[in-house]
């Protein structure tokens, strides 16, 4: 399918595979799109400026890249920023269309549905859309496809409305009539308001005027037009809908306003706000956050939890229902404000007849053929590049989820392993992702449907880098394709998941199973293996993970990431499995119980373990640290001797050996894990994790959850 894309400041069309339905989503065939000229050329003129530049303008930035510089290395510091910097960037955030397929979870649409879409990390300009039930709305039978298309600009003119509190036979001024303002004026003459629009462009004013803006005035002398207006007590309210570096548009709209009258910024401006032309008159002034309640909120845009309505009456998806309806009645009207249509493959026209100048539309839609079918050949695109591969026999591997982590350590090292691995195929969620990594990477083809990766007879291999819910199933699917898989940690998040795991691997035959652990196949700890005694007393081990604080609403704390203790300790338990190489007979642990909800219970606990053969082992792990200090930190002692390791970049040894030692960069083994998992599928040895170790780090980190969370098994 067709998406409009930018592309290092330049705008594309390309082809990319078309999206594949998750729960909660509907897919929906577009007709029109509406493009947001303010944001999208914004973002179009930031991808074309080097990143010395950007960062020049972000000095935070700046100084945290030095700082992880410090702690990572200049090599994976870069990695990490160019995987950050996506060769390709999709826009586009407001369309209309029609429902093809719906998933389940979604009872209340259906197929052939009219349906309006809203969502910057889905309503693409793109033919095919994948998008959450509640960013969806349905079409009045009145409104044509190229009005609903502007629903999301409707939804964020009402909710910039909905923040001013207009009340009946007031006077509100507009500052900037572009799109936003356009609608904003008429949304305040619904609700029976006075409005008076300020823009330098007479020929917009003329436009608002001729759909009920009472007054428009230019820049000149505006603070004492609307005085004179108002008969010198000012407007009741100012809704800046502008976009402009400048700081004198806040403080106009300020002096506009009567006492106590308050301001509204739905647009983009300079704030340095003058403490004098608030503080005398005791105004209010309001932040209006895009299409309304719900907006940035994961589980509301992605999990599809709405807000009951007696609670908040307004939510994003009812914004956009009651401007659809807006349309049909005709109280709004945007027929008029629509100035140009271009047809999608003409869409890098439509963008650079914006950027030059040539016009000065208020709407510009984007337009794509009702003749379109889908197929399920759409979720695969081939690119037919010759493979990197400089050996014959290289494992032919598919990479499925291209998150930072993938692009910044999985895609690179495999590429470093040309002689061992042909990066054949990329699968991500959304097409762009994908197309773009397997482009960079010079995979055969890219998609978006798994299965195309394990029906394909070719693909020897899968690395698994999804999000934490989805390792089980792709699995088990992919070993029984007869795949090799490397799977990112953790393998699962759940019990019964480790249950079907175990049971799929009782099977000898099976291909090579290998999880993601890498820090056993750190150059230290294989180090400390050789330095270990073999006839030794049994270990003790104290691990501390300064882990850093997550913010509780991440993905990582929800059910796609089960938790830290499951997606980030399992890492160290199969480390303390790998050390004392012996069966666990016993888990206990311990968590700090947060006061307020800042924390999560699983973000600070101490865990000891005991195994049969003695040893024992603890970790603590906590977001409480300071990130000045080292991230990770292993203590081994045994037989007299004792052994440092001091965040995988210096190993000191106290023994009667000089064998301690150090390196410029961390070295957690990510490199090193992907040679052997080559290795293994080769045969040139076993399995570098053994199957009841790999498990057995999985047993562990369930037994922590349960104690952390007080559960009984």
């Amino acid at each position: 399918m067709k998406q409009v894309l930018i592309n290092k400041g330049n705008v594309i069309t390309k082809d990319v595979p078309a999206p594949v339905l998750k729960d909660g989503e509907v897919l929906v065939r577009v007709i029109n799109s509406c493009i947001s000229i303010g944001t999208e050329l914004a973002g179009i003129k930031i991808s074309e400026k080097p990143l010395w530049m950007r960062a020049l303008q972000q000095p935070n930035k700046v100084v945290k890249t030095l700082k992880m510089t410090t702690s990572e290395g200049v090599s994976r510091t870069k990695n990490i920023i160019q995987a950050q910097l996506d060769p390709i960037i999709p826009i586009g955030y407001s369309n209309a269309g029609e429902i093809i397929q719906i998933s389940d979870g979604v009872s209340d649409l259906d197929v052939g549905d009219r349906v309006a879409c809203a969502g910057s990390q889905c309503a693409y300009h793109a033919e095919i859309v994948a998008v959450p039930r509640n960013l969806v709305v349905p079409i009045p039978t009145q409104v044509d496809y190229s009005s609903a298309c502007t629903i999301t600009m409707g939804a964020i003119a009402l909710q910039g409305i909905r923040r001013a509190e207009p009340s009946l036979g007031e006077t509100f001024v507009i500052i900037g009539l572009g799109a936003l303002g356009q609608l904003t004026s008429q949304l305040l003459k619904a609700n029976g308001c006075k409005a008076i629009g300020i823009d330098i462009d007479p020929r917009r004013i003329e436009v608002a005027k001729n759909l009920g803006l009472d007054i428009g005035i230019t820049n000149e002398g505006q603070i004492e037009t609307v005085a004179k207006l108002t008969h010198g007590y000012g407007a009741d309210g100012v809704i800046i809908t502008a976009t402009s570096d400048s700081d004198e548009i806040i403080s106009s709209a300020f002096q506009m306003c009567r006492k106590k009258g308050r301001v509204v910024l739905v647009g983009d401006i300079g704030l340095n706000i003058n403490r004098s032309d608030i503080y005398e008159k005791e105004l209010d002034f309001f932040i209006s956050t895009s299409y309304g309640p719900g907006r940035y909120d994961r589980k509301y845009e992605e999990e599809g939890l709405d807000y009951p309505i007696s609670y908040a009456r307004w939510t994003e998806n009812r914004n956009m229902q009651e401007f659809a309806h807006l349309l049909a009645t005709g109280d709004v009207n945007v027929s008029p404000l629509i100035e140009a249509t271009y047809d999608i493959g003409d869409a890098p026209n439509a963008y650079q007849d914006l950027l030059t100048k040539k016009s000065s539309p208020l709407f510009v839609l984007l337009e794509f053929s009702s003749q379109l079918k889908f197929d399920t050949n759409r979720h695969v695109i081939e690119h037919k590049f010759k493979p990197l591969k400089s050996s014959n026999d290289a494992i032919n591997i598919a990479v499925i989820g291209v998150g930072n982590y993938s692009k910044s350590t999985h895609l690179p090292i495999l590429k470093s392993l040309s002689e061992s691995f042909n990066i054949t195929a990329i699968a991500a969620r959304n097409g762009h992702n994908a197309v773009a990594m397997a482009e960079k990477y010079r995979a055969r083809f890219s998609t978006t449907d798994v299965n195309e990766i394990f029906t394909n007879p070719e693909i020897d291999a899968v690395l698994i880098a999804t999000r934490h819910d989805l390792h089980e199933d792709l699995t088990i699917s992919a070993l029984n394709y007869g795949k090799h898989v490397l799977v990112e940690k953790p393998p699962v998040i759940t019990r019964d998941g480790l249950e079907k795991i175990a049971a799929k691997l009782e099977n000898n035959s099976t291909p090579v199973l290998l999880t993601g652990f890498n820090r056993n196949f750190s150059p230290y700890i294989q180090k400390l293996k050789t330095l270990i005694p073999k006839s030794r007393e049994a270990l003790i081990l104290n691990y501390r993970m300064n882990a850093g604080y997550i913010p509780a609403d991440s993905w990582v704390h929800s059910n796609e990431g089960g938790g830290r203790n499951i997606g980030e300790a399992c890492h160290i338990y199969a480390l303390f499995t790998l050390l004392t190489d012996s069966i666990v007979k016993k888990v206990q642990a311990q968590s700090i119980s947060p006061t307020g909800k800042y924390y999560k219970k699983g973000d600070n606990f101490a865990a000891t373990i005991t195994f049969e053969n003695g040893s024992l082992a603890t970790l603590t792990f906590t977001a409480l640290g300071s990130n000045k200090l080292p991230k990770e930190y292993l203590e081994v002692y045994v037989d007299g001797k004792a052994y440092i390791l001091d965040n995988y970049r210096k190993l000191t040894v106290y023994d009667s050996s000089s064998s301690s030692m150090s390196t410029k960069a961390p070295n957690k083994g990510q490199k090193e894990l992907l040679q052997v998992f080559a290795d293994a599928i080769y045969g040139k040895c076993d399995l570098p994790i053994p199957i009841w170790q790999q498990l057995q780090a999985m047993k562990i980190a369930f037994d922590v959850e349960d104690a952390i969370y007080n559960k009984t098994t």
